[in-house]
């Protein structure tokens, strides 16, 4: 019918909703002796109700729901080794269930079984432990209309494996030994069980494997962080050799230019350097160098020395600084003048380049202290700012 027709029909009656559908509201315009009111009816009026006999119909088919889900993942309710499921309500009838049991210590409202407590009553009633249940069934719509279903389940204990068995029989034979032998000092373990021998061991403590893989553990930190720490020495070393290059150079040509031969002029540096560690502290190359002039004063080949000075320092501009003394004794000190003022320009450009990059880098590292000072004046701007809103 349309919603013009349905209006202009005269209403009698309204129709209920269906059990469990709940309240049904209608609003209706009236007409009172022929003149229609302004403000318009609505009547509200409750869901259909069972009768009695209906309603005896829905608690019998409760009982029978709440004995299928009692069972959850038993397969009889006289056999009961798992939790039972105690619904308190049925999802497809108008019915809330409230439980009581006569043995609230081995089992709960919720269907819970105490283990503990039923362990110890099994040793009472080793064929299963009975529980009578009652279900009270309220129609959800009437809380006067009632019904009682009861129930009795056996708690039986859970199906052991062979390897719980065999320990109960062990436990019984020692048991039964130190009851036998209560005056001895030692207590005799069972050497067989059910024909099968039996051997005992003290378990390992697992405190001690824990400590063990931490030492192990911290062993290898330990082994990481002096390589990372010999890595960073290694780096350092090269930086101030970096850094001493150029000064080494310039007073070799300085030296060589006064009419010195590379021998005495590389024993003037070193002589100079010795005077001034105390103050200066210990510098890597001026320590190479000093090693290799005790070369030269052990016999080495002045040429040998040099090229093994290079290849110790490890850094390609000392090795060429190595070939170029070397090279000096076989050629003369035609050109080496040149060659080092050369080499001395090139490594001061060097050293700008290194210091450069370090201020880079330190640019760098200051950026994460820079960005926590940013948060604290963040938090110190912030924070006030909230607590003085008033809520």
């Amino acid at each position: 019918m349309s919603d013009a027709g349905r209006a202009a029909a005269e209403q009698r009656q309204i129709e209920r909703n269906s059990y469990g559908q709940g309240e049904k509201t209608e609003s209706f315009q009236i007409t009172v002796d022929g003149e229609r009111a302004e403000e318009a009816l609505d009547i509200t009026v409750g869901e259909r109700q069972y009768t009695a006999e209906e309603l005896q119909d829905i608690f019998d088919r409760a009982a029978e729901e709440l004995e299928v889900l009692a069972l959850g993942a038993n397969e009889s309710l006289d056999q009961v080794t798992e939790d039972l499921s105690l619904a308190a309500r049925l999802p497809d009838l108008p019915i809330a269930v409230e439980w009581e049991l006569d043995r609230y210590d081995v089992l709960t409202v919720s269907g819970e079984i105490q283990e503990t407590a039923l362990r110890e009553a099994l040793e009472e009633e080793p064929e299963g432990v009975l529980v009578n249940l009652k279900a009270f069934m309220t129609y959800t719509q009437d809380q006067t209309r009632q019904a009682v279903h009861e129930m009795t389940v056996r708690l039986c204990p859970a199906p052991r494996t062979k390897e719980e068995e065999l320990l109960d029989k062990i436990r019984g034979k020692i048991t039964e030994y130190g009851n036998e032998n209560k005056t001895e000092e030692m207590i005799k373990l069972p050497e067989e069980v059910d024909g099968r021998e039996i051997s005992y061991h003290y378990q390992m403590d697992a405190r001690g494997m824990v400590v063990l893989a931490m030492g192990a553990v911290t062993v290898l930190l330990l082994f990481c962080l002096e390589r990372q720490n010999e890595k960073k020495d290694e780096e350092k070393k090269k930086q101030q050799m970096m850094m001493d290059y150029p000064q080494i150079v310039s007073q070799l040509n300085l030296l060589l230019g006064a009419g010195m031969s590379s021998k005495s002029a590389w024993k003037k540096i070193v002589d100079d350097y010795q005077r001034r560690k105390p103050a200066r502290g210990t510098r890597a190359a001026y320590e190479e160098m000093a090693s290799t002039w005790n070369e030269m004063c052990g016999g080495v080949p002045e040429k040998d020395c040099y090229e093994s000075f290079g290849s110790r320092c490890g850094l390609q501009d000392y090795m060429k600084l190595g070939a170029l003394l070397s090279q000096n004794l076989r050629r003369g000190t035609k050109g080496l003048a040149d060659a080092l003022r050369l080499e001395g320009l090139h490594a001061f450009e060097e050293r700008k380049a290194l210091a450069r990059r370090r201020g880079e880098e330190a640019g760098t590292r200051l950026l994460l202290p820079m960005f926590l000072m940013l948060a604290v004046v963040l938090v110190i701007v912030i924070v006030p700012a909230f607590l003085s809103i008033s809520l």
